[in-house]
């Protein structure tokens, strides 16, 4: 494969570059620092929704939106910000008694796709889709989804699987990102 190398938007010269290796990857966007997030886009869903902090119940599980505002975002507030090195959790209702809610689509997002969440100090973090996972309820696999990272990455959870009357569904879907770009 030829490859032109550029300097400051001159083309300097030509080589060949060895089959099978790709160019190198830009080098990732640094953290931001801590800023609460406002709202979240998924672009490809076309979601565009406000955001509500949430905290832990006392059960030590995470609460979500409100049931009777079925198209808001809850974000984890004692966890990282937007684009803050860390796991980020951005929760959702698939839906609600009234119909659809805001992630009623999310097991459909591909693979590439960005996220990207504003802060309340202007700045974008854009996340990349690495991976989406529906996991039992039953084996959920808390280390996976909610454990530590060197990196800004991004979860973003809502219900899944089956159905139940008494019990709720079965399985939760689970967004996994990574951040690749600041605005």
């Amino acid at each position: 494969m030829i490859v032109a190398v550029l300097v400051t938007g001159v083309q300097c010269g030509r080589h060949e570059e060895p089959a099978g290796r790709a160019a190198p990857a830009a080098p990732p966007p640094r953290p931001l620092p801590r800023s609460p997030a406002t709202t979240l886009r998924v672009p490809s869903l076309k979601i565009d929704a406000p955001i509500v902090g949430l905290r832990l119940g006392p059960d030590r599980q995470l609460g979500t939106p409100p049931l009777d505002k079925p198209k808001l975002v809850g974000w984890y507030k004692d966890g990282p910000t937007p684009g803050e090195k860390g796991t980020a959790i951005a929760v959702g209702h698939r839906d609600t008694k009234t119909g659809p809610a805001v992630f009623a689509a999310l097991a459909q997002v591909a693979r590439g796709s960005h996220i990207e969440a504003r802060r309340v100090d202007g700045r974008t973090a854009v996340y990349t889709v690495d991976r989406v996972k529906v996991f039992d309820k039953a084996g959920f696999p808390d280390k996976e989804v909610y454990g530590p990272s060197r990196r800004p990455e991004l979860r973003v959870l809502t219900c899944g699987g089956l159905f139940n009357r008494s019990t709720g569904y079965t399985s939760n879907v689970v967004v996994f990102a990574h951040l690749t770009a600041t605005r």
